[in-house]
């Protein structure tokens, strides 16, 4: 039988924009709501000017051509005016996408050709990857816009640069903004109209958009709420909550909160361009931020770093961590740096292909453990072992979810979108999540392993497949096989390597390869290993078990003594 949630709501039969802003021309508060920490006085947008902002922008994506269906793409760091670029886009009818602002020219390349980008909107600091990116799959510099980092727009300073126009002279007029309502949809449209595509690499394979609907956004903004109203402190944690963002608004778990659920909440958000361990802790005591989202290298260096006990964190009252597992010992590290039982790190769990948030805390429950909590309110789940049988209480299984906010499926990719969703007999779609856990008597979820071939390098996914067609094109290659390696409770990905008969090759020039075709997080930071053959079933299918054994083995072995 399914594992169902304690908790059932209704989801409201509304467009995201709607959910989120009530309608075009409802009153909304004016306080600051999105601020940039480095001008708090000055860059900052309400749920005013937020929804505003957002509709000048459809109202002028619309007179400059943009249909709906369309895409558009951003490649940049986080600004004010992120959010501004996703709901404008959503108000005019097309479909957001968000890329990874580290990535060199040929991964933009793909995002930017598998979209199918009307506009592709990029940082002042990545322009030239994006203008050679562009050419790479002839997008002509007109689709092009430059964004700066926020205070230029707020300042009213935008510049063109070159034949890449400001992306200021997309909006409408004020006048404009106020007068375009963006369309609402009827409850079939609602479910399958897409408004976001978020990257991810799924189990295996290249990175895929995956089709986040307005239903989804709802559910999962719905399901998140639900959960935290059962504070019986809410309202007052509510009104005193501050949040620091520094996770990266192209990513699901970004988007997710920032955009959308503090916004709702009306809860003041700083968001940092960039992460920087200590001027994140400046600005956790400048502004007194109280509850903290975290991903788990941050956690780690908290808890580890002399530097951390020397700013006041004492506004801090709640510490959330998500992206990848994280052990409970590091947790209680954390934690002593407040008094005893003020602060208490909850885990979550979710996915990109889950629009974010799958399971999390009841807030009057204490974790102490490294259980991820329970499941979301409308969320069901199957732990089923590698023959498709249930598994008993304490005993490992795939997770299957089946959720309101399970994604549509992935961007023109249907065979990877039919191995990964798959229908029963009674018509209920499931979520094939590739995570292994097991589940105790309060129905808690602990996630131990994966399925899946995805390396977590800090929250980031990699995929070994894309890794190793590349290292294949490095010409004494003759085979290869990446997986991720454990260094001190961080996941790195690590290259074995077949060289061609009557070649050499160094680990350094496999290096000096990589490094000039990836971003930095999928660089080969655990290693390369040089082997006789890559070890394969008789399919041809790479047994990664034996490469992760010999990994584990060889970082067991006693260090020799100098």
């Amino acid at each position: 039988m399914p594992i169902k949630s304690r908790w059932t709501v209704d989801i409201p039969d509304i467009s995201l924009p709607t959910f989120l802003f009530g309608s075009p021309t409802v009153d909304l508060p004016t306080t600051p709501l999105i601020i940039d920490p480095r001008a708090p006085d000055d860059a900052y947008l309400t749920m005013t000017t937020y929804r505003l902002w957002a509709q000048r922008f459809a109202a002028g994506l619309l007179r400059n051509g943009f249909q709906k269906g369309d895409r558009l793409l951003l490649f940049s760091g986080n600004t004010i005016f992120f959010p501004v670029i996703i709901m404008g886009t959503i108000m005019a009818g097309g479909i957001f996408s968000g890329a990874n602002p580290s990535y060199v020219p040929r991964e933009l390349a793909y995002q930017l050709k598998d979209t199918g980008a009307r506009f592709l909107i990029t940082s002042e600091a990545s322009l030239d990857t994006a203008l050679e990116a562009a050419q790479m799959v002839g997008v002509d510099k007109s689709r092009l816009f430059a964004f700066d980092d926020g205070l230029a727009t707020a300042a009213g300073q935008g510049k063109n640069h070159g034949e890449v126009r400001h992306w200021s002279t997309l909006l409408a007029s004020e006048a404009e903004g106020k007068a375009y309502a963006w369309p609402e949809l009827s409850s079939e449209e609602l479910d399958h109209t897409s408004c976001t595509l978020n990257y991810s690499s799924g189990t295996t394979g290249v990175p895929k958009g995956v089709e986040i609907t307005h239903r989804n956004y709802v559910a999962n903004s719905v399901q998140i709420q639900y959960q935290n109203r059962l504070d019986p402190d809410f309202e007052a944690v509510t009104a005193r909550a501050k949040l620091l963002c520094f996770l990266p608004m192209y990513h699901a778990y970004g988007l997710t909160v920032f955009t959308l659920n503090a916004a709702i909440e009306n809860i003041p958000s700083y968001i940092m361009n960039k992460f920087d361990f200590v001027t994140m802790l400046e600005y956790v005591e400048r502004f007194r931020i109280s509850f903290l989202v975290l991903v788990p290298p941050v956690v780690v260096a908290m808890a580890k770093s002399p530097l951390t006990k020397k700013y006041d964190l004492s506004a801090v009252e709640r510490v959330g961590c998500g992206a990848a597992p994280l052990g409970r010992e590091v947790c209680v590290e954390l934690e002593k740096l407040w008094p005893q039982g003020v602060v208490n790190v909850k885990q979550g769990w979710g996915m990109t292909e889950l629009t974010c948030s799958a399971m999390g805390w009841d807030p009057t429950h204490t974790s102490e453990s490294f259980s991820v909590g329970e499941l979301n309110a409308n969320c069901e789940a199957l732990l089923l072992d590698d023959s498709g049988s249930e598994v008993s209480q304490g005993e490992r299984g795939e997770i299957w979810i089946s959720a309101p906010n399970v994604m549509k499926g992935y961007w023109n990719k249907p065979e990877a979108t039919a191995e990964t969703l798959t229908t029963d007999k009674q018509g209920k779609i499931w979520l094939k999540t590739g995570d292994i856990a097991y589940i105790d008597d309060q129905n808690r979820f602990y996630i131990v392993d994966r399925k899946k071939e995805l390396i977590k390098v800090k929250g980031n996914q990699v995929a070994p497949a894309e890794l190793e067609a590349l290292l294949l094109d490095l010409d004494p290659v003759a085979d290869a096989a990446v997986i991720g390696v454990s260094i001190e409770d961080e996941e790195y990905p690590r290259a074995y390597i077949q060289v061609k008969e009557g070649q050499t090759l160094t680990e350094a020039q496999v290096h000096e390869f990589m490094n000039k075709r990836v971003a930095f997080h999928k660089r080969l930071t655990g290693g390369v290993r040089f082997i006789d053959a890559i070890p394969k079933n008789p399919s041809g299918k790479i047994l990664r078990k034996i490469l992760k054994d010999a990994a584990n083995a060889e970082q067991k072995a006693p260090k020799a003594k100098l």
